[in-house]
């Protein structure tokens, strides 16, 4: 592909992220069961750590859009953005057939420095709902194995890092990122399997 489908791929992409998100939102705004929590004493052990959120939203946008690099054609982005609407039906699925918040004590009230702002900021759209499992980990990770074939070893570092990010940012319980992973792994054998 030249620069200038690689440049057209990456808009698309833009776009399809800000549009795909509003069923993310959506699901936010629906409460077909009452809301429950999984907060243990793990999760109180954790710290909280603001400037992690730099990860959490500053480094997780730009490494999905890195897949668009890493494309042979036309036909392969199509399934690409088909693995990531598998991923979102799934998780659509859990966020409104078992819904899960964070307690409203792990919000920022009242931002202390450029990285509580910051994630001030991500609550301000981003609510306490729609914790189980996390879509940041399961969009990580099947990022992460659509970037493989190209970073090898490193892709794995993404998952990693989005799964303490969202630990230190107070934005899930431990319990919400290995189910996350879990769906992630099965949007990318969905992908497998439709390619």
């Amino acid at each position: 592909m030249t620069l200038s489908d690689r440049l057209v791929l990456l808009t698309i992409g833009v776009f399809l992220i800000v549009g795909v998100y509003q069923f993310y939102f959506w699901c936010q705004r629906q409460s077909f069961r009452p809301s429950r929590g999984f907060r243990t004493g793990l999760d109180d052990r954790i710290p909280y750590w603001p400037s992690w959120v730099w990860v959490y939203s500053g480094l997780y946008y730009p490494v999905v859009l890195y897949t668009v690099w890493t494309l042979r054609d036309f036909r392969q982005f199509g399934y690409l953005v088909a693995s990531y609407l598998v991923l979102l039906g799934m998780q659509m699925s859990c966020f409104l057939l078992f819904p899960v918040e964070t307690p409203e004590t792990w919000r920022v009230k009242e931002p202390r420095n450029r990285s509580e702002r910051f994630l001030a900021y991500v609550h301000s759209f981003d609510q306490r709902s729609n914790c189980f499992p996390s879509m940041h980990v399961s969009v990580a990770l099947l990022t992460a194995c659509h970037i493989h074939p190209f970073l090898g070893a490193w892709a794995w570092a993404f998952p990693a890092l989005i799964g303490v990010s969202c630990l230190f940012t107070k934005q899930h319980y431990l319990v919400d990122l290995p189910p996350g992973a879990l769906v992630g792994w099965a949007a990318w054998k969905a992908y497998l399997w439709m390619v």
